[in-house]
């Protein structure tokens, strides 16, 4: 039985609320300015054709930036508008349904999560700008007064939606929501701050010669687009390479197989726990993908790989062998500190090394102790938090375990 997510179900719940009350609302007293609906419809449904089904944080800049202008157009060609929010949310629907077609049949489509946010942030700037508009509260504004309103209102937007997509995260994942904000805050400054940059300019561009703006301010959000899907591309590529270097060990039989990726993706989990920012979970996963890599330089492998059962002094040199290796394969510097102090007190290390070390020892504890391992290792990790592990990084394994099924944690006598 899934957990029950109130702040999840309530946002789907104001989402479906607010389509479907515009498209009504929109059906029952027609469309304004049919032409100038139309050309924002297709430019939106473009913006969805041309999604990238990567993980970039804003897969659909183009649709994006079409929705946020026509949610702040006031003026096309000098004429006022009267379109009011209930339309710009409707178009906004119509349209990312025509786009999202191709993608929902190669089951590639947005998520629900993805649309209900667009639909909020859409409504939100709306709000804040159509009715003020379209009582004459805005015509005495002109100039650089005007094209800072926009961009005022924008900011306030793109806020509103790092909000939101925090708040959503949370409810899904239950992280902590200070660092999943401090995330989103960070991802605005690539590509939101373009969609942001780009949705203003339209708005003001349309204002004053008419439509023909909207396909010559489209292109260099396209390029933009297209350069960042090229960035998360190499990114994709660097980690595939670090995996493979990281298998190295266990090709070669120094460590068990998929040891490396549990510990990795158990690393991030804990460093998520923690409240580690997304760069710091970067180096936090790369480091612990190459944790064991010093054992190549071995004569006579460890059973097992298991190296939290061996004097500190082994595993330290170990430590140091894995950090060289690390550093030779130009790999990033901080991923390589972390390799080299996973064995030193935990009063010593950085973070990073900190949860490396305590979630490498729980997995190759809990796969030697048998049925009862995961049990049996947390115990263990508890009774050496005096020196070799940080109480604080333990008991976030144990949550985290227990949230994943894996082990329900043990109580402190």
């Amino acid at each position: 039985m899934k957990p029950a997510r109130p702040a999840l179900t309530l946002v789907h719940g104001c989402a479906t609320l607010l389509a479907v009350v515009s498209l009504a609302g929109t059906l029952w007293h027609g469309v304004d300015e049919r032409g100038t609906a139309l050309a924002f419809g297709l430019l939106i449904a473009l913006g969805e054709l041309s999604r990238s089904n990567g993980a970039e944080r804003e897969s659909a800049p183009l649709g994006t930036a079409g929705a946020l202008a026509y949610a702040l157009l006031g003026e096309d060609a000098g004429n006022p508008t009267h379109h009011g929010v209930l339309q710009v949310v409707a178009v906004v629907v119509a349209a990312t349904l025509v786009g999202c077609v191709p993608h929902i049949a190669r089951g590639q489509g947005p998520t629900f999560d993805q649309v209900a946010r667009r639909l909020l942030t859409v409504g939100f700037a709306a709000v804040c700008f159509q009715p003020l508009y379209n009582q004459g509260r805005l015509h005495e504004w002109d100039g650089p007064a005007y094209a800072l309103l926009l961009v005022a209102l924008l900011v306030l937007t793109a806020l509103c939606d790092a909000v939101l997509a925090a708040v959503m995260a949370r409810s899904r994942t239950r992280w902590p929501f200070g660092p999943l904000l401090r995330d989103e805050l960070r991802a605005m400054l690539g590509i939101g701050s373009a969609v942001c940059a780009t949705g203003t300019v339209m708005a003001l561009a349309v204002a004053v010669v008419g439509l023909w703006a909207l396909p010559v301010f489209s292109l260099p959000l396209l390029l933009t687009q297209l350069s960042f899907r090229r960035y998360a591309e190499v990114r994709t590529t660097y980690r595939q390479t670090i995996a493979s270097l990281a298998r190295a060990t266990e090709i070669a039989g120094y460590t068990p197989p998929g040891h490396a990726r549990r510990v990795a993706a158990l690393c991030r989990a804990v460093g998520r726990e923690l409240g580690l920012s997304e760069p710091g979970l970067t180096v936090l996963e790369y480091a612990a993908l190459m944790h064991d890599i010093g054992q190549l330089s071995l004569l006579d492998p460890v059973p097992a790989g298991a190296t939290a059962v061996l004097p500190a002094e082994e595993q330290r040199r170990i430590a140091l062998l894995g950090g060289a290796v690390v550093r030779q394969t130009g790999v990033d510097t901080e991923v390589a500190v972390v390799v080299e102090r996973q064995a030193d007190p935990y009063r010593e290390q950085p973070v990073s090394a900190r949860i490396v070390r305590a979630v490498n020892a729980y997995e190759e504890m809990a796969r030697e102790a048998g049925p009862g391992g995961p049990l049996t290792a947390l115990e263990k990790l508890r009774l050496g938090t005096a020196r070799d592990y940080q109480p604080e990084v333990v008991e976030s394994l144990a949550r985290v375990l227990l949230r994943s099924g894996g082990a329900t944690p043990l109580r402190r006598g």
